[in-house]
């Protein structure tokens, strides 16, 4: 045993040295556009951007209301996976709320989107059938296609010819069904995937679509239904993941949604839902407010984008390197981890909270911090926050 805890003490002591070693930081306050920072022994404010928080409900106090009333009515936890005795009403009507919002015929709770993506492909597709990836899929989409034992094919980002080839490749190779896996917005680097071409390749060589909207349902397209809405494909994806934990509230749980047959078997068969725990009883019900919150939300969604667009533009005035895009997604390329570690510790100490990203979360050499937009921020926080990240690169010669 101390032979191997040496081993882990060197790959520890060689994160550091490299610069990537992540350390938690700890909040004393709800999540919202300002939170409480602890810090040493004392606790200070801060402006919040890099929650993915973007309708700003993760305290609406409906939402805990709904929360509290759930507790009060189904108790603390199920103590029970679905299909022994641990779903009720409650989770029901939260999956057909879920599937009304996206429009499709069913929806199935998880205890989080990684479990989703990590029960979709196995239950649904076989050695005779291929999965085409995007190169810049979260990573719950790769371990869950990972667990399969398709065909499995890679496409550059959102280069199209590239997964045509792909999907000639697949047909080459016998495939009897073939999946496109894309994000639906990409959450490094935060633009949309390019849809429309995707279903048109789909519908040319007869695959279908899967898509991870997590960072998309809520606040992005008619009444945030996210991606598919944006771009107006609609109905042509296929099969939909998301999250309640970002726009929808900012707890915890996904869900699949999709026509009911594939639904029906992953009830049957996906590992993740058959042996974990059905969602809290006061997660669901205050999920269940948030999406009729987001439905309504079209102020919100109207705030967010203002925010986007000022802040990305005052940060581009102020010389910084962004990546391109028009969601509440807005990273600050820094290319190195100790620059993007040594920038966030320098807006941390002049009220700022962002956390850095570098590899293995992004490449080596594509360190940034990802700044995120909500509509719990004012307009003076705004305004603020443009004018500390340009003192705070000044301060370390980034600009």
């Amino acid at each position: 045993m101390s032979t191997f805890l040496d081993h882990i003490k060197s790959v520890l002591a060689d994160i550091e040295s490299d610069g990537l070693y992540k350390r938690e930081r700890l909040m004393a306050s709800p999540q919202g556009g300002r939170i409480e920072v602890v810090s040493s022994d004392e606790t200070r404010r801060a402006i919040n951007l890099c929650a993915n928080n973007y309708l700003g409900l993760a305290n609406h106090p409906d939402i805990v209301a709904a929360a509290k009333d759930g507790l009060d009515r189904f108790g603390f936890g199920m103590a029970s996976v679905r299909f022994i005795c641990g779903s009720q009403t409650l989770h029901r009507e939260l999956e057909k709320a879920i599937a009304a919002y996206l429009q499709k015929d069913d929806a199935i709770l998880f205890a989080a989107c990684f479990d989703a993506n990590g029960g979709v492909f196995e239950p649904l597709l076989g050695p005779e059938d291929a999965i085409i990836s995007d190169a810049l899929n979260h990573a719950s989409i790769i371990d869950g296609i990972r667990l399969t034992k398709t065909k499995r094919y890679r496409y550059a980002n959102g280069d199209m010819d590239e997964l045509e080839t792909r999907l000639k490749e697949a047909d080459r190779d016998g495939a009897r069904f073939k999946l496109i896996a894309t994000d639906g917005v990409f959450s490094m680097d935060g633009h949309v995937a390019k849809l429309p071409e995707i279903c048109e390749l789909a519908g040319r060589y007869g695959a279908l679509v899967m898509v991870d909207d997590c960072h998309a349902t809520g606040h992005i397209g008619e009444k945030g239904m996210g991606t598919a809405s944006l771009t107006g494909v609609g109905s042509r994806v296929d099969i939909l993941t998301g999250t309640l934990g970002k726009s929808l509230g900012g707890a915890m749980g996904g869900y699949v949604a999709a026509d009911q047959p594939v639904i029906d078997l992953l009830r049957q068969r996906a590992r993740p839902y058959l042996f974990s725990n059905s969602l809290a009883p006061a997660v669901a019900a205050g999920s269940l407010k948030a999406i009729e919150i987001a439905i309504g939300a079209d102020d919100r969604r109207a705030v967010l984008r203002s925010h986007s667009a000022r802040f990305r533009a005052g940060l581009e005035a102020a010389g910084f390197e962004l990546i391109p895009g028009e969601t509440p997604i807005i990273p600050v390329m820094l290319h190195e981890a100790p620059v993007a570690q040594e920038m966030t510790r320098a807006l941390d100490e002049r009220g700022v909270y962002v956390s850095g990203f570098f590899y293995p979360v992004v490449p080596k050499g594509k360190a940034r911090i990802r700044t995120q937009m909500s509509a719990a921020l004012t307009e003076d926080d705004v305004t603020i926050a443009i004018d500390i990240f340009a003192d705070a690169g000044k301060a370390i010669g980034l600009i």
